[in-house]
C-alpha cells in the first residue's frame, strides 16, 4: 500500500495554480482562516449572538462570542445553552456554536444571567 503524504497541491493540471491560505496552509477554498476573524470580537464586555450559515452546508447555527471566563465556564455554559435549545452544539476556541437559530431564546437566558449581550448580523 502506498504511503499519504501530507503535502497539499499547490499546481492541478487543467486549473492552474491553486491559492493557499498564508495563516494555515490550507487551499483557499478549505481555509477557515476568514470565518474564525470574523467571529472573534473585542473584549469590551458585550456578548455578541449571530446567525450563521456559511461554510456549514446550508446549516444555520447560532454563533456566540465575547463570553467572559475560563474554558470550563464557556463549555457549561454551552451545555447549558443546549440544553435550553434542545439542540446540539459545539465549543471551538471560545466560541459557541448551537445548532439552529435560537438567537431569541439565548438572548434572554444570557440577559437573566447578567451578561450584557448585543445581536449582531441579519
Amino acid at each position: 500500500m502506498p504511503q499519504q503524504s501530507n503535502s497539499r497541491p499547490v499546481y492541478v493540471t487543467g486549473i492552474g495554480r491553486i491559492p493557499v491560505c498564508s495563516r494555515c496552509g490550507e487551499a483557499k477554498p478549505d481555509c477557515r482562516c476568514d470565518a474564525q476573524a470574523v467571529n472573534q470580537r473585542p473584549a469590551d464586555g458585550f456578548v455578541r449572538i449571530a446567525r450563521d450559515k456559511k461554510n456549514r452546508g446550508g446549516k444555520t447555527v447560532t454563533v456566540i462570542t465575547g463570553v467572559p471566563g475560563s474554558q470550563d465556564e464557556i463549555e457549561s455554559l454551552a451545555k447549558a445553552l443546549k440544553k435550553l435549545c434542545a439542540c446540539g452544539g459545539a465549543v471551538r476556541d471560545g466560541i459557541i456554536e448551537i445548532q439552529g437559530d435560537h438567537r431569541d431564546r439565548i438572548e434572554a437566558h444570557l440577559r437573566a444571567r447578567g451578561h450584557k449581550v448585543k445581536r449582531v448580523g441579519g
